[in-house]
């Protein structure tokens, strides 16, 4: 069964950037695993590898304020001296297949995230048309036909249309707007402004932010600016398998994610000297898994569980910079059908991924991310192997192109190893040893698109690497 929940519209990502923080992550080169802990101590893993400091920033990067009209900032062809500035120009209609556009004086209200607007957001006629001019670029904020944002360049002045003007557009970058300006900031993500679809039943969805609280599953508290997600499935036999050879997984995942962006430029026909783009937070998860899961294949079966979109605006200045968020929960489960586990563990920490560009090196990936666990429950018996994760495939971009994939997958892994000994009498006897293990598995790709900055063309995907952290929650005998 498949519901859709929207949630009112204002920033960003949660549980979906999450997966892309850390997976950005994955970039670095793989360090040393850490030291686990036997047992139920606390085991810490720690990953480097921050953005190096750039030059004093002059403008100001905050939160877009969430009003009804569409933000939108204009500046002239580089050479004439208009620098970007805000303007009560909006974008009424856009047409994606043929990149044209009409501008309108009257502000359009915000349509949806996911598609055109009702007619009840199509903007009022202006009694005068916006005199566009060939050179012109624009950014603006989500409006319709242009749903994750738009940052274009005028090429043609088609002609006037009742209430706006209609242009031909091609795509344009942020050095066309920002110039030789320079910027640096991080912006908390709204949690309600996430767009849901719940990809099975047993799904919920909470949230908290000033003023307004979604209570979690049965009176779960959570901190103002996350959002959490709370999942139960159960995890399908093999075919032919006994009853007996199921499993379930139960779990949850917290974040209060940012939006970080850093520009800095060097005129608006040269690249920017330094960029920055990518996602960092707090993170809170727990999961449980329990039971035995009977796979024939060696491949993991993966259960899609909620899909997220969020298009937070970032006011740069008087420049509206669009981030899309895009990110796909899921459940993994791999293992020979053999192994009886009752395991849980809770992770805490925070994390920072993302993609950053230098004229000596191009776009490097960053991520960071310091984690806690410690094991709740856990045992296994009988001799096989089992390895769960709870993870997250995400997507973060500007104006609708994208310019980092990654793939989030905390897990628990559990092995055991024994024998089993039977006399003539009808006994048996098992003896052997189990191992329960946290970790997180990251990957992720550095795409082209990144360019949106004005930064050269990536010839190519640069795949991010990647990145296992695995530590000991605990082990024993049977």
């Amino acid at each position: 069964m498949r519901r859709r929940m929207r949630h009112r519209r204002a920033l960003l990502p949660a549980f979906a950037v999450t997966a892309l923080l850390l997976a950005a992550g994955c970039s670095s080169p793989t360090p040393h695993a850490a030291a686990g802990t036997a047992g139920n101590g606390p085991t810490q893993v720690k990953v480097a590898d921050q953005p190096a400091d750039g030059p004093a920033h002059s403008l100001a990067v905050a939160a877009a304020p969430a009003t009804g009209a569409t933000a939108t900032a204009t500046a002239g062809p580089a050479g004439s001296g208009r620098r970007a500035h805000k303007t009560a120009l909006a974008i009424s209609s856009y047409d994606s297949h043929t990149r044209r556009a009409v501008l309108s004086d009257q502000p359009a209200r915000r349509g949806g995230s996911h598609g055109s607007p009702s007619p009840a957001s199509s903007p009022v006629p202006s009694g005068a048309p916006h005199k566009a001019a060939v050179g012109d670029v624009i950014a603006s904020a989500p409006a319709p036909g242009a749903p994750h944002g738009l940052l274009a360049k005028v090429t043609k002045v088609v002609g006037e249309r009742h209430g706006g003007t209609e242009v031909q557009t091609e795509p344009a970058t942020l050095n066309a707007l920002l110039g030789d300006e320079t910027a640096k900031g991080e912006v908390p993500v709204d949690p309600s402004s996430f767009t849901v679809d719940k990809l099975l039943p047993d799904v919920k969805v909470s949230w908290a932010k000033a003023g307004d609280v979604h209570v979690g599953p049965k009176g779960a508290t959570v901190p103002l600016g996350s959002l959490r997600l709370d999942v139960s499935a159960g995890i399908p036999a093999a075919q032919g398998a006994p009853v007996s050879a199921a499993a379930s997984v139960d779990g949850y995942v917290q974040v209060a994610p940012q939006v970080d962006f850093t520009y800095g430029g060097a005129g608006t026909d040269a690249p920017p000297g330094s960029a920055y783009l990518g996602v960092s937070g707090d993170w809170t998860s727990g999961w449980a898994v329990k039971g035995r899961a009977a796979l024939t294949t060696g491949t993991p079966l993966r259960i899609p569980f909620a899909k997220l979109h969020a298009d937070p605006v970032l006011q740069v200045g008087p420049v509206p910079v669009v981030v899309n968020l895009d990110l796909t929960c899921y459940v993994q489960i791999s293992g020979d059908g053999k192994v009886t586990v009752d395991v849980e563990q809770k992770l805490k920490g925070d994390f920072k991924a993302g993609g950053t560009f230098g004229l000596a090196k191009g776009w490097t990936p960053v991520s960071s991310s310091d984690m806690t666990s410690t094991p709740v429950r856990a045992s296994v018996t009988t001799a096989g192997t089992v390895k769960t994760a709870l993870g997250a495939e995400a997507s973060v971009g500007l104006y609708g192109a994208v310019g980092v994939t990654a793939d989030l997958a905390p897990y628990l892994r559990g092995e055991a190893s024994g024998t089993v000994t039977a006399s003539s009498d009808g006994k048996a006897k098992a003896e052997g040893a189990w191992t329960v293990y946290g970790g997180v598995d990251l990957s992720g790709t550095l795409r082209l698109q990144l360019s949106v900055f004005g930064t050269p063309v990536i010839q190519r995907s640069i795949p991010l690497g990647a990145l296992n952290r695995e530590w000991r929650l605990a082990g024993g005998t049977f």
